[in-house]
């Protein structure tokens, strides 16, 4: 059977936007949501931080139970079983009784999560080498896409609807891309049995460069972080700026979503950048890059500044994501790609747990402006570490 592996990249783009549009779509009003459901006034912002990690959490931990199943049943059913899966949890969430009912729905929304992992490792197993990166740019501005217009469609659906109908209008939108997977996507995938396969530890002991691999794990990691860690503090900061509280949550959620438009402008050409001159060298300038637009934003004094920085820095993100999941796809035994993605997956939503906490422990201990010096410490060691990392293959393209 010939796949189609555009007509592939197509519906896994809009089931990632999809995807990413429901995981963002809730979160301007989960602390509302909270407070409705009954629990005390002074414990709604602990629940509402438990109801927002609890996702990511969960879904790190069961990350690597999935990339298995997907090697030996194929990735189809398991963005399948994503998409079905959270169609059910996200959509029950508007008939939770109360805040204890809301994490565990929460939690199981993260275990049965899975979609936008496979849908890569799909993508990087069936797309030409030489268009891996241009083909896993493209396919990453979804989720980035979904997640920027996630949270100002969902304001406003809570607005018009109501939130418990928002959870409603979610579920259909998942069921939307679990019945385009079922019926567009296209996998010649032969199952493999348990005893046949072989196992994570010898797939990455057949692997030559587990070293890099890690490396990518970690960047993966403070990529997120440095994206989360500011969410606790970045309505304080921008206050703390303009000292105008009137349109303080519309200036936040511009400054949040200028850095989604420039990744989702520059990812599919930086991934072709990649697949021209090395993918590593693209991922060490968005590294740079990164770095750069961190320390200036400590010190910024307007929230026109530092929307500027953000625009730039989603150029870094633009460079990153595509330049990550293309190494990590020319580095991987096909066997065991959706594993190793898996793993990525984990570092990603880890790094979506520890970003917040971060932010804010931070910013009690030190101020606002520290969040963002620690964050580019962070970003300098993983320079440090992909630059050792990647001496090899400096002179190269890889």
């Amino acid at each position: 059977m010939k796949i189609e592996w555009k007509k592939n990249l197509m519906v896994a783009w809009l089931g990632c936007f999809f995807t990413g549009a429901s995981i963002s779509l809730v979160m301007p009003f989960i602390p509302v949501y909270v407070e409705q459901l009954g629990t005390p006034a002074d414990q709604v912002e602990l629940f509402s931080g438990l109801a927002i990690s609890v996702t990511a959490f969960a879904a790190a931990i069961v990350a690597p139970i999935w990339g298995n199943l997907a090697d030996r049943k194929g990735r189809k059913i398991m963005m399948i079983r994503a998409a079905a899966g959270m169609t059910i949890t996200m959509g029950s969430l508007a008939f939770v009784p109360n805040v204890y009912w809301l994490l565990i729905m929460r939690f199981f929304n993260g275990v049965l999560s899975g979609y936008i992992p496979n849908a890569t490792a799909m993508i990087a197993s069936q797309a030409p080498k030489e268009k891996s990166g241009w083909a896993l740019g493209t396919l990453s501005t979804g989720a980035i896409a979904g997640n920027l217009i996630g949270p100002s469609m969902g304001g406003a659906l809570a607005q018009w609807f109501g939130m418990e109908n928002v959870f409603i209008i979610t579920g259909a939108v998942l069921l939307i891309a679990t019945l385009l997977t079922i019926f567009m996507v296209k996998e010649d995938f032969h199952p493999v049995e348990k005893k046949n396969m072989v196992s994570t530890k010898e797939l990455f002991s057949s692997m030559n460069n587990v070293s890099i691999l890690i490396g990518l794990f970690i960047t993966t990691l403070i990529l997120q972080l440095g994206v989360t860690s500011i969410s606790p503090i970045l309505t304080l900061y921008i206050r703390s700026l303009s000292g105008d509280s009137g349109n303080i949550l519309f200036i936040s959620g511009l400054i949040v979503s200028v850095a989604g438009v420039s990744a989702v402008i520059s990812s599919p050409t930086l991934g072709k950048l990649g697949d021209r001159i090395g993918n590593h060298k693209v991922l060490l300038a968005g590294l740079v890059l990164s770095f750069f637009c961190f320390i200036p934003m400590a010190f910024v004094k307007t929230p026109l500044q530092l929307g500027i920085l953000r625009f730039i820095l989603g150029f870094s993100t633009g460079a990153l994501m595509p330049s990550i999941n293309t190494l990590i796809g020319k580095i991987t035994p096909e066997h065991g790609v959706s594993r190793i993605y898996s793993y990525n997956q984990m570092f990603s939503n880890f790094g979506q747990v520890l970003g917040p906490m971060v932010g804010s422990t931070v910013a009690h201990s030190m101020g606002y402006s520290s969040v963002f010096l620690v964050t580019s410490c962070f970003v300098l060691a993983n320079i440090i570490l992909s630059s050792f990392n990647f001496r090899k293959m400096m002179s190269s393209k890889f």
